[in-house]
């Protein structure tokens, strides 16, 4: 699930952003409303968490004008501004769930999940992924593969929805880093030919076909068909 994250604290960002691809989520980011509103418009977010004291624009402006330009994804309000009129203000103007800071990380993602269960519930159906016989439901954090649950850590289980949205394609070791871990190219670490030697293990085990291959010295392609 493709999620956008308007936060303009580089510590709050970043912290929030690794504990959402952590957690499986495919994450873009905006330090301003500007930002936020040229992603907007080129892709579809399947759940928004925005700042509302932003640098160029009050992130209530920005959820109304992307409303006004047909987003219906549920918006999570992430702010400073603890007041009753604060609250209500945002819950009335656009927001669907309201956290102040600071915050509980575990706090934000269970009431994240409520959100995008209610648009589950509401007909999205794109909470799921399906590659072959793998199968993986975002919102109860459970993958599946012919119908056996594995059983996969938080970190694997983020990595294994990485490879499931660009099967078929080459996935480079670099990529991996920067979209599953949050972190830029580190030539000497081994953490994703670790965590990816793990994941196979669960995934291609004795007597069902391998689809995790491995490119020598690019990286790795999840068979598609």
């Amino acid at each position: 699930m493709r999620l956008l994250l308007v936060e303009d604290e580089p510590e709050i960002q970043s912290f929030v952003k690794q504990s959402l691809l952590e957690a499986g989520y495919e994450v873009h980011t905006a330090e301003d409303a500007n930002a936020a509103a040229q992603l907007a418009s080129k892709y579809a977010y399947h759940g928004l968490i925005v700042d509302l004291g932003l640098p160029d624009q009050d992130g209530i402006d920005l959820i109304l004008q992307l409303r006004r330009n047909g987003m219906s994804s549920p918006v999570l309000i992430l702010s400073a501004r603890r007041s009753v009129d604060d609250r209500v203000k945002g819950l009335e103007q656009g927001g669907d769930d309201y956290l102040t800071k600071p915050f509980a990380l575990a706090e934000l993602l269970a009431r994240l999940r409520n959100l995008l269960r209610r648009n589950l519930a509401a007909g999205d159906e794109s909470t799921r992924l399906r590659v072959l016989d793998l199968e993986l439901d975002f919102i109860s954090r459970r993958a599946s593969r012919g119908g056996e649950v594995l059983n996969l850590s938080p970190q694997e289980f983020a990595l294994l929805a990485y490879l499931c949205r660009h099967a078929g394609r080459v996935v480079t070791r670099s990529m991996l880093l920067s979209e599953v871990w949050g972190m830029r190219i580190q030539p000497n670490t081994n953490v994703v030919d670790v965590h990816v030697y793990r994941l196979r293990g669960k995934v291609d085990t004795e007597g069902r076909e391998p689809l995790i291959k491995t490119l020598r010295g690019i990286g790795y392609v999840l068979k598609d068909r």
